[in-house]
């Protein structure tokens, strides 16, 4: 209010007192749209009808308008009487009823034009004047934004003969995600077209007036908000001059603005012309997240705020609204947007890389643990390894205990048998026995000899010469033996009966195999007087039979 002059001053307090309390800045710009008639600010707010006027001249100044619409609320005053009985609806549905023909013929001409490719042009019966609400009904209103969006930039398309950028970048520069709408695309300019001459507009975004709002607050990037009705006479002249302005288009291409509009005939552009305070058309503003203002605390997180609203086609032309972009808004908007994006950036840089120190962090600990498991594996295998190798030695230690006893267990019976057992030589059948190595005797035994008598005499061969007769044991190691049946009772308790000789006899050639049997006379062997016998230790007997050889022999199974 400091700008304001004295009418204006008294206008302002003559609306407020009709309208009661509310927001200065919304009843100055409405007080500004009529140029400051009270009278026509009152038919506007109550009737809801956009008067004929002549818009302002300039943008309204960034100031005053700076508003917070991040909020889905439309001004109460606009709605308040719209449920109130109003002598004009009458005579919008009478005029509804005389422009049927004309509305008919409209769309028949509208279709030739659009299937010839021909601008179609603003004819006085092809646009009526009614109140926002006839607007409202024209067309059926859908729940998908995204669809009325794109069907109006088609009609854009047919109307103007010019198509959108982003359909003829086939050859040029993108970057961003394309599923869904695009929120972060930025073309090249001039887009690459198949003509020269094609006319191009800008890139609308093709989803909700909320969504655009949210693209502003999280990605800080401009909005160009577009309004306009088909009904208006220069609706058709701002779509061909401004709206496929090169300069214009390529302004809000290289400052990554984001472009949406829509006709207020549709519901998505109707409630967006409420949220804004439009009241003429075309309408064109622009909107970007600012610091908040009127003592908001310098912690407080910025808002999307309303920079310049430009109603009118005085106003909504293409020079008009570069040079406002270049002079005003851009210099004004651009160092905070600066700031947030890099504040933006680095955030995302700072999450990054928490990400790869988590990931390298993880990796890290990974590797870690993989080298514990394994060194503790390790340990283990060389744990169970030396244990069984502590296994074997103990083994073999108590093998080679055990063969040593019975070793010696089995020395004391040769020794015994020598002193207690053996034949005295007689005349009867002489035999001539090779021992192991280069050893050989020759022993006569009487006729009436077994084949133990032979076994125990070739046994006592085994005897070490060190060991004097005179000190052979009396008696047997183990059990009572005193003759060679009690002997050969002895043996088959014991073991299944040569294995516990550990040996076996045979003759030279041809080779016949003498084994040990218990009460067989050596005439029933088939032996012969003057036959040459050979001793074979049998190899790997081991301790299940008990047969252990002596320091010089090594006894072996068969």
């Amino acid at each position: 209010m400091d700008g304001l002059q004295g009418p204006q001053i008294e206008a302002l307090q003559q609306l407020q007192s009709i309208l009661g309390p509310h927001d200065t800045e919304f009843v100055v710009s409405v007080l500004e749209s009529v140029s400051w008639d009270v009278q026509k600010a009152t038919d506007l707010l109550f009737d809801n009808e956009a008067p004929k006027v002549i818009a302002p001249t300039q943008a309204t100044p960034m100031e005053q308008l700076e508003m917070d619409v991040s909020e889905d609320s439309s001004p109460t005053i606009r709605h308040s009487r719209r449920g109130q009985g109003n002598p004009r609806s009458n005579w919008s549905f009478l005029w509804s009823l005389l422009t049927v023909p004309l509305h008919l013929m409209s769309g028949v001409l509208r279709f030739v034009f659009s299937v010839l490719r021909i601008p179609i042009p603003s004819l006085p019966f092809m646009t009526t004047n009614s109140n926002s609400y006839h607007y409202h009904s024209h067309r059926p209103t859908s729940p998908d934004s995204r669809s009325i969006t794109q069907r109006w930039v088609q009609q854009l398309e047919e109307e103007t003969g010019a198509c959108s950028s982003k359909r003829s970048m086939a050859n040029a520069v993108t970057t961003g995600f394309e599923a869904g709408p695009s929120t972060t695309r930025r073309h090249t300019y001039p887009p690459a077209a198949s003509d020269d001459n094609q006319k191009i507009l800008p890139d609308f975004f093709d989803g909700s007036y909320e969504e655009v709002l949210d693209i502003c607050q999280k990605e800080g990037r401009i909005a160009c908000v577009i309004l306009v009705s088909a009904e208006h006479d220069d609706d058709a002249d701002f779509k061909r001059s401004t709206l496929t302005d090169a300069a214009f288009v390529k302004i809000l291409l290289d400052n990554d603005f984001i472009v949406w509009g829509g006709d207020i005939r549709d519901k998505a552009a109707w409630d967006a012309s409420q949220k804004l305070q439009a009241t003429t058309y075309p309408f064109v503003a622009f909107l970007a997240l600012q610091p908040r203002r009127h003592g908001a605390s310098s912690g407080a997180s910025p808002v999307v705020t309303i920079l310049s609203r430009h109603q009118g086609r005085a106003v909504a032309t293409a020079s008009v609204l570069i040079d406002h972009l270049n002079s005003q808004l851009l210099p004004r908007v651009t160092p905070f947007l600066v700031r947030f994006k890099t504040a933006l950036q680095d955030r995302d840089r700072d999450r990054r890389i928490r990400e790869e120190q988590d990931r390298a962090f993880r990796e890290t600990a990974r590797r870690d643990r993989e080298a514990i498991e394994m060194r503790v594996r390790q340990e283990k295998e060389e744990e169970e390894r030396v244990r069984k190798q502590a296994e074997d030695v103990r083994r073999k230690q108590e093998d080679s205990v055990r063969q040593k006893h019975q070793a010696g267990i089995r020395m004391e019976w040769r020794k015994f048998m020598r002193n207690r057992l053996l034949l005295p030589e007689a005349p009867g059948l002489r035999l001539a026995i090779k021992l192991p190595g280069n050893g050989r005797v020759i022993h006569s035994f009487p006729p009436s000899a077994t084949l133990t008598a032979l076994y125990t005499f070739a046994d006592s061969q085994l005897i070490p010469s060190t060991s004097r007769p005179e000190d052979d044991p009396s008696q047997a190691p183990e059990g009572v033996v005193d003759d060679i049946p009690q002997l050969d009772s002895y043996i088959q308790s014991k073991t299944a009966g040569h294995a516990w000789w550990g040996f076996t006899l045979a003759s030279a050639y041809p080779r016949r195999e003498f084994r040990w049997k218990a009460n067989v006379s050596l005439r029933e062997t088939g032996l012969r007087d003057g036959e040459h016998i050979v001793m074979e230790l049998i190899t790997g007997l081991g301790s299940a039979n008990g047969q252990i050889s002596d320091d010089e022999y090594e006894s072996e199974s068969d």
